[in-house]
């Protein structure tokens, strides 16, 4: 009944799989693990396979970088290097897999608060406290109606499924960010930034140069919006814009 009338009604419902799941007041999605998972484990198996051929292939050059280990690699007999360079690609692709699951996006869509989860911690707004929802990129941006950022996320969610979720509970979406004319590149020494921004700025390029450093760049991504300064990435580079008022 319930679902006759939605149809009826024009309704939405997110289907009960590890995708999304339509559950009462909310609406839940997220990227299964086994998923993620799965699609590294073969994708590192397959280059696993590939590495032999691709050893035997350097070698046959006139000049070769990394000579050495591709003569030691194809020294091991057949079948044990294949089979041994796919078992070690599966064991990296398992543990790429489960960083991945790790870092993934799960978001919840109620009527009176929306959710972010990522890295074992949660994310909550109320409704009143979110003015729009956007996609800039693969992330999801979450704007205050003064036009302060509350959110900005990698997501790897099905982009139909999530815009389908939020206009269900009746939350305003935009295809790209309504600030996004406002960005403007850093330089070091920029001026018409807030006192204290240019060194954050200049902390956080070098963070940027490091995959490893992510959490300080999230970090002081904090601080610059405690100062009132968006910040925005583009492969290394950084834009930012001022929140008026």
């Amino acid at each position: 009944m319930e679902d006759a009338r939605n149809v009826r009604l024009g309704k939405k419902r997110v289907p009960p799989t590890g995708t999304g799941a339509g559950t009462g007041s909310g609406t839940e999605l997220s990227e299964p693990a086994w998923v993620i998972t799965l699609f590294c484990v073969a994708c590192c198996a397959g280059v696993g396979a590939l590495l032999p051929l691709l050893a035997r292939l350097l070698l046959k050059l006139p000049w070769a970088p990394l000579e050495g280990p591709a003569e030691l690699l194809t020294s091991i007999p057949e079948p044990a290097l294949t089979l041994g360079t796919i078992a070690v690609g599966a064991l990296g692709g398992l543990l790429l897999g489960l960083a991945a699951a790790h870092e993934s996006l799960s978001v919840r869509v109620c009527d009176t608060h929306l959710a972010l989860a990522i890295r074992d911690s949660t994310r909550e707004f109320t409704r009143e406290e979110i003015a729009v929802l956007c996609r800039d990129g693969k992330q999801l941006v979450v704007l205050a109606p003064g036009g302060m950022e509350l959110a900005r996320e990698q997501c790897g969610l099905p982009w139909p499924r999530l815009t389908a979720a939020l206009a269900e509970h009746g939350y305003r979406w935009a295809e790209e960010d309504p600030y996004r004319a406002e960005f403007r590149r850093w330089v070091r020494g920029t001026p018409g930034l807030p006192e204290g921004a240019d060194a954050l700025l200049r902390a956080r390029a070098q963070t940027l140069k490091s995959d490893d450093d992510a959490e300080d760049a999230r970090e002081l991504r904090r601080e610059l919006l405690r100062l009132g300064v968006v910040v925005r990435d583009e492969e290394k580079r950084q834009y930012w814009r001022i929140v008026s008022g």
